[in-house]
C-alpha cells in the first residue's frame, strides 16, 4: 500500500485524498456521516472502523491516494487518519482502536469487552492532552478561527505522539489516570444498587435513574443499541438527549428517525412552575439536549460531561415527567419503522409532517 501523509483539510480542494469522518468530493470518503458516499462494502458504525476494514481488505481504492485528511479533530477521526499513516501497527492494535472510536464518538463504554479498558486509558490520555495543550473539545466556537483550521495543530501533535502512548500506556498514567478513575467511579454507580435502568426497545429509549450525574462514558455505557437517553437525578432534575447514533449512518442496526425535542420542551414548559425554561436543541445538532435551563449553554458546556453542568430542580414530578416524555415519543414514532440510512430530508419530513404530536 502507498505510504500516506496527513493533509490539512483546506488543501484537499487541490490535492485528492482519503477523507475520513468528513465529506469532500475530491477523494475517497470513509465516513459514517449521514449520506456520506462511503463504499457499501466498507460501511461500519465508526469512521475509524471503515478505515480499518479497508486496510484489512487491502481495499483497491486506497492505492489511488497518498494523502489522508479530516475536517475536524475527534477520537474517531484521529484513529482513522492515524491508522492510514501507520497501517501495520494499526492492524496489530485493531480492536483497541475500534473500541477507542466507539468510546470517543458514541460514549458507549463496555468494560466487559476485550481491549475496552486499554482503549479507555488511551481515550482519557487524548482528552487530557487536548485540554492541556489546545482548546477543549467543541470549544472552537470560542476561537477566531473555525474548527477546520483550528484542528490542524491537534492532528500534527497527536499523529506524532500517539504511537508511544499506544505501545506504552503505563508510562503516561499520570496523564490519563484522573479521568479514568472518574469514569470507573461513575460506571460502578450506574451499575450499582442505587441506580435503576429502564429500557424501552420500541422507542429506542433508556431511562437512567441514578443518584448524581456521572461521566458520559459511564452514563452511556448502559445505552448501546439505544438512541435516546433520559437521565433522572434526585430533586426532580432531568435531562433528555438524542445520541450521536442518530446523526450518523450506523452500519450495524436500523434506527428510528431522530425526533425533534423542541415541541416536547414546549409541553413541559406548560407544566413547569419554577420560573425556569425547558430548552432543546434542533434535530441537526450532533447531540441535541433537552433540559431545564436558567440561561443558554455554550457548545463546549453541552458536550462536556454531565457532572460538569448545573442541573436545576423542576416542579414536575418524575412520574409525570417520564409519562410526558414517553407519550410524546410514542405519538411521534407511531407507524414508523426503524431502518438504516435515513436521509436528512426524511428526518426533517418525519418531524415537520408529524401532526400526531
Amino acid at each position: 500500500m502507498n505510504a500516506y501523509t496527513y493533509l490539512p483539510f483546506p488543501q484537499v480542494n487541490s490535492q485528492p485524498a482519503v477523507v475520513v469522518d468528513s465529506f469532500h468530493p475530491n477523494g475517497l470518503v470513509l465516513s459514517h456521516w449521514r449520506e456520506a458516499p462511503t463504499p457499501p462494502e466498507l460501511r461500519e458504525d465508526t469512521s475509524a472502523g471503515m478505515v480499518l476494514r479497508a486496510l484489512t481488505q487491502n481495499y483497491p481504492g486506497l492505492q489511488q491516494y497518498r494523502y489522508v485528511t479530516a475536517n475536524h479533530f475527534d477520537i474517531d477521526a484521529l484513529m482513522g487518519v492515524w491508522a492510514l499513516l501507520n497501517p501495520e501497527l494499526a492492524l496489530a492494535h485493531e480492536e483497541t482502536l475500534r473500541q477507542m472510536a466507539i468510546i470517543g464518538d458514541f460514549r458507549e463504554l463496555d468494560l466487559a469487552a476485550p481491549y475496552a479498558e486499554e482503549a479507555l486509558k488511551l481515550v482519557c490520555w487524548i482528552n487530557a492532552e487536548e485540554k492541556a495543550r489546545f482548546y477543549p473539545p467543541f470549544g472552537a466556537e470560542d476561537l477566531e478561527e473555525n474548527e477546520v483550521i483550528a484542528s490542524i495543530p491537534k492532528f500534527h501533535y497527536f499523529l506524532e505522539a500517539f504511537e508511544e502512548v499506544l505501545c506504552n500506556p503505563a508510562l503516561f498514567q499520570q496523564v490519563w489516570e484522573s479521568e479514568f478513575n472518574v469514569v470507573k467511579e461513575g460506571y460502578a454507580q450506574v451499575y450499582g444498587p442505587t441506580s435503576r435502568i429502564i429500557q424501552n426497545p420500541a422507542l429506542g429509549l433508556v431511562v437512567v435513574q441514578t443518584p448524581a450525574p456521572v461521566h458520559y462514558y459511564a452514563l452511556f455505557s448502559l445505552t448501546a443499541g439505544y438512541d435516546i437517553v433520559v437521565s433522572c437525578y434526585p430533586e426532580n432534575r432531568y435531562e433528555v438527549e438524542c445520541k450521536y447514533t442518530t446523526w450518523v449512518d450506523l452500519g450495524s442496526r436500523p434506527t428510528l428517525p431522530r425526533p425533534d425535542l423542541r415541541p416536547l420542551a414546549g409541553m413541559l414548559n406548560s407544566l413547569e412552575k419554577s420560573g425556569l425554561t425547558w430548552m432543546a436543541d434542533g434535530i441537526t445538532d450532533t447531540g441535541p439536549l433537552m433540559r431545564l435551563q436558567a440561561g443558554k449553554l455554550s457548545k463546549a458546556q453541552r458536550y462536556g460531561n454531565p457532572q460538569e453542568r448545573e442541573f436545576y430542580s423542576s416542579t414536575i414530578e418524575q412520574d409525570v415527567f417520564l409519562e410526558t416524555v414517553t407519550n410524546y415519543l410514542d405519538n411521534a414514532f407511531s407507524g414508523t419503522t426503524p431502518k438504516k440510512r435515513w436521509t436528512w430530508a426524511e428526518v426533517k419530513a418525519f418531524n415537520s409532517g408529524n401532526n400526531k404530536i
